[in-house]
């Protein structure tokens, strides 16, 4: 490919959408691309007005999807979009990806990748048969700490890895816990858009995702407890679940989001047989890992780092706190690099793989929560 920025295109993300801002921000953090075409909204209007807003060719704000994948493709190379970013409600995610990948354009979505297993694999297998780039958006996997945690856990510095614990909590839904929700103004709620779960599927997503990525511990059990506390929620808003990894280790993933006064608490412990390690994603310039014989040591990026992944992540100099644009804006980075060497494994970034996992999870925990089992075996998923 040659050398020039990379022409992305947005479907979703509109006018009053917080995570359409947030991804344009980190796509185009460092120059390595630009937006030129979108479909921001299922109302054509609203489409039209955000393009404006974003000062794009009429001509390339779109409104639809469907016209979109179908007239950027027939533009000349010069021209079209290189890849897609998808950050609309769950139910689009599927049919989106696909009609972009079989017209031939890399992906950039949202997670959960999907509204459930089944549409996970085949989206999976449409990855694989098109050869196309496709990211998955779990951002918290672009810190510099958590590629240093990480790093630490591959070396063995832990030893035998034991125990996990990764708590995701927030409260946003506890001014609901009174007066419910409706599907009207809270889509999240709507399985209808959603899908099969809220919080899980939501954070409870992510909390699996972190730990993952960490440890590299494959989850081979699970025995879940969810609720719905939220008058008039059909979905989970908040869940409790006891792990077995393969291999030996259990764990506690907790995720909330009726957790009254929380922001957005995830993070993540593991307990090795000779080092712990401890990182806080509303803190997450510094990683804290304690030894046996009670030595603390707080890494923090620029300072004391050893791995050259989280160097690569670390934008500024030690004492400058970099956020979660920076984090989302690396696992662009770690996607441009795969578009343009014209390759899709090799690289840093959540993959179509880590989007069936995830779905895997959540089915898996739904299961499990209404079963008279203890234990539930986690779902296959053909990886």
């Amino acid at each position: 490919m040659e050398k020039r920025k990379l022409r992305g295109g947005m479907v979703g993300g509109g006018i009053g959408s917080f995570f359409g801002s947030v991804h344009r921000m980190a796509a185009t953090l460092d120059g390595q691309a630009e937006y030129v075409c979108g479909a921001f909204s299922a109302d054509p209007q609203k489409s039209k007005k955000s393009g404006k807003a974003l000062y794009l060719d009429p001509s390339r704000v779109y409104p639809s999807y469907k016209e979109m994948a179908e007239k950027e493709a027939a533009l000349p190379a010069d021209k079209r979009i290189d890849f897609l970013t998808i950050v609309t409600p769950n139910v689009y995610h599927f049919d989106a990806a696909t009609t972009f990948l079989e017209a031939g354009f890399h992906i950039v979505c949202d997670k959960p990748m999907t509204c459930n297993l089944a549409e996970a694999k085949e989206l999976k297998s449409i990855v694989d048969k098109t050869g196309k780039v496709f990211a998955l958006t779990h951002t918290y996997t672009g810190y510099p700490m958590v590629k240093q945690a990480r790093d630490i856990v591959r070396r063995g510095l832990l030893g035998t890895i034991n125990k996990v614990i990764v708590e995701y909590p927030q409260g946003w839904l506890a001014n609901f816990l009174e007066d419910g929700v409706t599907t009207e103004t809270m889509w999240r709620t709507d399985p209808q858009k959603a899908g099969v779960s809220l919080c899980m599927g939501d954070i409870g997503i992510h909390a699996e995702n972190l730990g993952r990525y960490i440890t590299g511990l494959e989850i081979g059990k699970l025995c879940a407890d969810l609720s719905h506390y939220i008058p008039g929620n059909l979905l989970d808003d908040d869940g409790n679940i006891l792990v077995r990894y393969n291999g030996g280790a259990k764990g506690i993933i907790y995720a909330s989001q009726i957790s009254t006064g929380e922001e957005n608490g995830l993070n993540i412990k593991v307990y090795g047989t000779k080092l712990s390690l401890y990182w806080n994603q509303e803190n997450p310039n510094y990683l804290t890992v304690k030894s046996k014989e009670g030595i603390t040591t707080t890494y923090s990026k620029g300072n004391q780092i050893f791995c050259q992944d989280a160097r690569n992540a670390a934008r500024l100099p030690s004492g400058h706190p970099e956020g979660i644009i920076e984090a989302l804006a690396n696992i662009y980075l770690e996607a441009y690099k795969a578009i343009k060497a014209g390759a899709n494994t090799g690289f840093d970034y959540p993959s179509v793989n880590d989007g069936v996992i995830g779905m895997a999870f959540v089915e898996t925990v739904l299961a499990s929560a209404v079963s008279d089992r203890k234990w539930v075996e986690m779902l296959p998923t053909g990886i």
